[in-house]
């Protein structure tokens, strides 16, 4: 979500990053056949990781130049008002959001929806849910990704300051941070309960530092793209093995496949404090796509993949407006038509939406620049 500064992109991020947005999308509509796509069902991460991942190595690129150049009082300054620009749009969204709920519940008599996505303590108590609100502690249902990275990027200045001159440490010190906060149940408070943010910002972190301190550490990604003769077998082996046990939860076929000493090893599956077979097996894709998808690879400038690089592009609108279409969706499929052709009909509506949108943004940033550079020419005529 962050703008680079360099006007030369790697569209892997922007590809994969679209890849994620559309994901979520797909993900958050729990009756679409059309989530089966997604790496949610083959393995222990999802888009989640891949998100937050290249939003770090986002943030390291856009905001590294300046805190070379203009030193760390500009560089944080601009950081800052990044985390503005996405606190007001997480709030714009949460208005949004929770007005379409609540209209969609009353217009159809189905307090379900209500109920579901956590917006029932909001229309009870509105005057205390709302401060809730602003302070990030109270979040509907899949409103949770926003304020995770408002509070990773808000520290951001900190952690850019001691990538950009030890890396390693800072990834170590992270690493820490990880466990500690795993060990020890750090997180931060909720409303209502006191169940913890669902993201947990104090071990989420650690992917978000690791793709920061990957633009600072082309020696060890170098070092490690030459072990590839042992280290993708054993990427592959583990995704294998994660596949497996992500099928004995889906298929039938393969129900009751895990032994129950694995089993007790292996559950849960923690998503809110990032559990480490989660993180490994996000680490193992990430190793294989870095190995495989070059900077330079064919695909990425194809016609057809051009949709999901753009969406990458304006990842925060996109992530807005998805967001808020999968609850119109999920809406849709609940109330009105659950078949098969309508789940298709559906996401494949809503992702032409969003790639809609992402186009629009682009021809509008790209009317501002040419308008920018007239005055330029002219005066230099």
């Amino acid at each position: 979500m962050a703008k680079a500064e360099s006007t030369s992109r790697d569209l892997r991020l922007d590809f994969f990053r679209g890849l994620a947005l559309w994901f979520i999308f797909l993900n958050h509509m729990h009756y679409n056949v059309l989530s089966w796509v997604t790496n949610r069902n083959y393995g222990f991460s999802d888009a989640t990781e891949i998100f937050v991942f290249i939003s770090g190595y986002s943030a390291a690129i856009a905001y590294g130049g300046a805190m070379q150049r203009q030193g760390f009082l500009v560089a944080a300054a601009r950081i800052l008002r990044r985390v503005w620009q996405i606190y007001v749009a997480h709030l714009m969204l949460f208005l949004a959001f929770t007005a379409e709920i609540a209209f969609l519940a009353q217009r159809f008599d189905n307090q379900m929806f209500v109920e579901e996505m956590n917006v029932l303590t909001f229309l009870n108590e509105p005057h205390v849910t709302l401060i809730q609100a602003l302070l990030l502690k109270f979040r509907p249902v899949n409103m949770d990704v926003l304020p995770l990275y408002i509070v990773l990027l808000a520290v951001f200045p900190l952690a850019l300051w001691g990538i950009q001159r030890r890396p390693l440490t800072v990834v170590a010190a992270s690493a820490v941070l990880y466990f500690a906060a795993r060990h020890f149940g750090w997180n931060l408070p909720n409303y209502p309960g006191d169940a913890g943010w669902f993201f947990n910002p104090f071990t989420w972190q650690f992917l978000f530092v690791l793709g920061a301190a990957a633009t600072r550490l082309p020696a060890t990604l170098e070092w490690l793209q030459r072990q590839r003769r042992w280290l993708t077998p054993l990427a592959v082996a583990y995704l294998v093995f994660a596949l497996w046990i992500a099928f004995s939860w889906h298929v039938p076929w393969f129900e009751g496949s895990v032994p129950q000493w694995l089993a007790r090893h292996l559950y849960p599956v923690d998503k809110t404090s990032l559990d480490p077979l989660r993180a490994v097996h996000f680490l193992a894709l990430a190793y294989l796509t870095a190995c495989w998808v070059r900077p330079d690879a064919r695909f990425l400038a194809m016609p057809i993949f051009r949709p999901l690089v753009i969406c990458g592009q304006h990842s925060l609108a996109i992530f807005c407006v998805g967001i808020f279409l999968s609850f119109t969706g999920e809406f849709a499929l609940l109330e009105i038509d659950g078949s098969l052709a309508m789940q298709v009909l559906v996401g494949v509506t809503g992702i032409g939406l969003m790639t809609a949108l992402a186009a629009i943004l682009g021809w509008y940033k790209a009317a501002e620049k040419a308008n920018q550079r007239r005055p330029q020419m002219a005066s230099a005529a």
